[in-house]
């Protein structure tokens, strides 16, 4: 008879999880970050993809596809590290809890949403610092916050603003991270069965079509809140240190016959839901 091989203890084993995703969600920003950027200027009304990039080489040279990689590193390094690792921490309770079985997709389901909101939740911080670094071009000479990195953006958003400042549009952002989650995770377990079992794939083309799949429904179902999101945290404070939400943002006033449901959103999202009610 074999013997069962033994189990790992000691720090290591806990910690290898955050320290993968962490590693592996900044190697792939510093791939990805000029995308991001692209990405976010759109968001912001600065026009078509080839517009927002022919306008920033031709303006702010080669450099600005990379301008805040600084918080784009440190957002991996909370985010990704949290949300990968509590993932991997989930799912190994529930297969305890399931007596070593595979799990059923709606738990993996539950494990990813719950990941998701604590990953969100920890790195909302260092996402704000981005989106302000990624957005601050788009302002006027003025209003533009000059922050060098994301320490410095960090440490002035709380000398301006206050600590709870962090926070700014976090309620989107766990979304956001919630239902790219759930997207990535659905859609890769039925890709993989389709490609797989339905069309005799191999193991890489498998993993290649279902990870192509799991990439167009995570960005499909997590741009929504991502664009509320990247909104609410370029916005600046007016004279009374009050935030303009519905004014700031560009989304069309609701049609009455439809009811006013846009907005109850935005206001839900961006933690100013009381002020939609003394309306």
């Amino acid at each position: 008879m074999g013997e069962s091989k033994p189990k790992s203890t000691g720090v290591w084993p806990t910690v290898k999880p955050f320290v993968n995703g962490g590693a592996s969600g900044m190697l792939a920003t510093c791939v990805i970050q000029p995308i991001d950027m692209i990405k976010v200027r759109i968001q912001l009304g600065q026009g078509s993809a080839a517009e927002v990039t022919r306008n920033m080489l031709k303006n702010e040279g080669f450099g600005a596809f990379y301008k805040g990689l600084s918080a784009g590193l440190l957002r991996q390094a909370t985010y990704t590290t949290a949300r990968l690792g509590s993932f991997k921490i989930l799912t190994n309770k529930a297969v305890e809890a399931n007596d070593g079985k595979p799990l059923p997709l709606y738990q993996k389901a539950l494990c990813g949403l719950t990941a998701g909101a604590i990953g969100a939740s920890v790195g909302s911080p260092a996402d704000l610092a981005l989106i302000r670094m990624q957005a601050d071009a788009t302002l006027p000479a003025a209003q533009r916050r000059n922050y060098t990195n994301a320490f410095h953006a960090l440490s002035r958003i709380v000398a301006d603003e206050g600590v709870l400042a962090l926070w700014k549009g976090a309620g989107p952002t766990v979304v956001r991270a919630m239902a790219l989650n759930m997207g990535m995770l659905a859609s890769y377990d039925q890709s993989v069965e389709f490609f797989k079992d339905s069309l005799g794939f191999g193991e890489a083309s498998t993993v290649l079509g279902a990870s192509t799949v799991s990439g167009f429904f995570a960005a499909a179902c997590s741009l929504p809140f991502d664009y509320v999101k990247t909104q609410i945290q370029k916005m600046q404070p007016d004279a009374q240190g009050k935030y303009p939400y519905t004014d700031d943002l560009d989304i069309p006033e609701p049609d009455p016959e439809t009811g006013e449901v846009c907005g109850i959103v935005i206001l839900i999202l961006s933690g100013d839901w009381r002020s939609f009610q003394s309306e």
